[in-house]
């Protein structure tokens, strides 16, 4: 449930409430709106029974989450969440782009895709060292070695590094190299893996399993919420269908629907939902129409070599002309672009 206070509730009265609640065993979580502020409270709603919160100074209703996800909901925090990095920012209206090559390779390729993204606009550079392959004898990332040259190129270039973390005991280690760590589709439902995240402050990029649901992908994100971290960005990147002229169907419905539902940012990954590069970009300007706070692209200096996922990779040409269109397509549609700060 949630206790909405009065606009002119003053800290003692709010405080009073949370210890209220905390006394009953409940979780809760205090958000500061523009207008007053919100309570969240997890936990035995019997509890309370025959006691009225409502009566409390400075509270003016109750309000049951029925939705199985509580922190996450719409009806918990009514404004955007903007999760804020440097000169990066999501959700309240601005669009930001992830781009890079799908992995970490050698260093020279890093630092010319790194070069060539952030030419184009893009202020946060996306490359795996850790890579989770359908195949075991798939190229699996260069672990450490790869985080080593993400530094590098945070160094060079100033870009906010995004790479995936795949395993509970690496959420320390790969956080020392990134700036946002990335929970890949496959991950979504690793509870252990999305505690860890939970409580740690690195912003959670939490990507949509291939089968899971829209509730589920929100629940996921729920998990690390409940530990603490209320900085998701959930991104959609394709789930499977019985088509197969795309690796993925790009559930676009998703993005409009998450909007709705929640308060969290959410991005849109066109190069693993198409598996292929020509529709990248009419997806992603797709994506942006239909409320996208941001993409992920994927983009390889030379796609005909790269060691994964090269048929789906931009060019770093055609990834400028994506980011062309995604400024005119952005102002179109009432979002803003930032420019990168040179």
């Amino acid at each position: 449930m949630i206790v909405v206070m009065e606009p002119r509730a003053t800290a003692g009265q709010v405080e009073a409430v949370k210890a209220r609640l905390l006394k009953e065993g409940f979780r809760v979580h205090v958000s500061e709106g523009v207008e007053r502020t919100i309570i969240g409270a997890i936990g035995d709603k019997t509890r309370l029974a025959g006691q009225s919160l409502e009566a409390m100074p400075g509270v003016e209703k109750i309000v049951p989450i029925l939705k199985p996800f509580k922190l996450a909901a719409r009806e918990f925090k009514p404004e955007d969440t903007i999760i804020s990095l440097g000169t990066a920012q999501f959700g309240g209206g601005v669009i930001e782009v992830i781009a890079g090559p799908c992995a970490i390779e050698t260093e020279e390729l890093a630092m010319e895709a790194a070069m060539a993204v952030k030419a184009a606009g893009a202020k946060l550079f996306r490359g795996g060292a850790f890579k989770p392959r359908t195949s075991p004898y798939s190229f699996q990332g260069l672990g450490k070695e790869g985080l080593t040259i993400l530094k590098r190129v945070r160094e060079e270039t100033g870009l906010l590094i995004v790479t995936e973390v795949m395993d509970a005991r690496d959420v320390e280690l790969v956080g020392e190299y990134a700036d946002i760590l990335q929970v890949g589709a496959r991950n979504m439902q690793n509870f252990f893996l999305l505690r860890e995240l939970g409580q740690q402050r690195h912003p959670v990029l939490l990507k949509r399993g291939p089968s899971a649901t829209i509730e589920e992908w929100i629940l996921a994100a729920e998990y690390v919420m409940s530990e603490g971290n209320n900085n998701v960005i959930l991104c959609e990147r394709g789930i499977r269908t019985f088509e197969n002229y795309t690796r993925n169907t790009l559930d676009l419905s998703a993005v409009a629907l998450a909007k709705q539902l929640t308060h969290l940012p959410v991005v849109v990954d066109p190069s693993h939902a198409t598996g292929n590069w020509r529709l990248v970009t009419p997806m992603a300007l797709a994506a942006i129409a239909a409320g996208a706070d941001g993409l992920l692209i994927e983009v390889h200096p030379s796609p005909e070599t790269a060691w994964s996922d090269g048929p789906q990779s931009l060019t770093p040409k055609h990834f400028q002309d994506l980011m062309v269109k995604v400024r005119d397509v952005a102002s179109a549609v009432g979002k803003r672009w930032r420019e990168r700060v040179k």
